[in-house]
């Protein structure tokens, strides 16, 4: 359990009431990571979702070869921020991430229990919007960084 003034720092919380916070406080640990460490791989069951409290992460797409599953290889996507969230996969079905974590320095993080998570969202729709709304920004951020990159490659 983290402290819900903890939560209320940052954005994606900040417009829950104490109740929300509170149940979702409970849900959640601090956790660290060295310089180097995975968070989690693509294609991992969904687990938890996260936050950056500290650091910085790598997110990765990896394209695997369908006939050789050996053959694989990663792409950079984006880089994640302090205070931006990921595995949003965890709260979209089929909740399985869909890329590859990795952590570029010592990184504090929000860890929160992704089916209590989904539990309290089909209860309370503040919740839901909240969260959802939050998931969709750092999905289009994403997909901005995606696009930039291709671009990149491509001139």
């Amino acid at each position: 359990m983290v402290s819900p003034e903890l939560l209320r720092r940052y954005q994606l919380f900040a417009r829950l009431s104490i109740e929300h916070l509170n149940g979702i406080a409970m849900l959640a640990e601090e956790i660290t990571f060295d310089s180097g460490e995975t968070v989690f791989e693509a294609g991992q069951a969904a687990a938890d979702f996260y936050l950056l409290m500290q650091g910085s992460l790598d997110l990765f797409y990896v394209s695997v070869d369908e006939i050789n599953p050996e053959l694989r290889k990663e792409l950079f996507v984006s880089e994640v921020n302090p205070g931006d969230p990921f595995g949003i996969s965890a709260l979209l079905e089929p909740y399985v991430y869909q890329g590859t974590v990795r952590t570029t320095c010592p990184c504090l993080v929000l860890k929160v229990d992704a089916g209590g998570l989904r539990a309290l969202s089909e209860v309370d729709a503040r919740i839901a919007a909240e969260l959802m709304r939050g998931v969709a920004e750092a999905a289009l951020e994403r997909l901005h960084d995606t696009r930039t990159l291709l671009a990149a490659a491509r001139a």
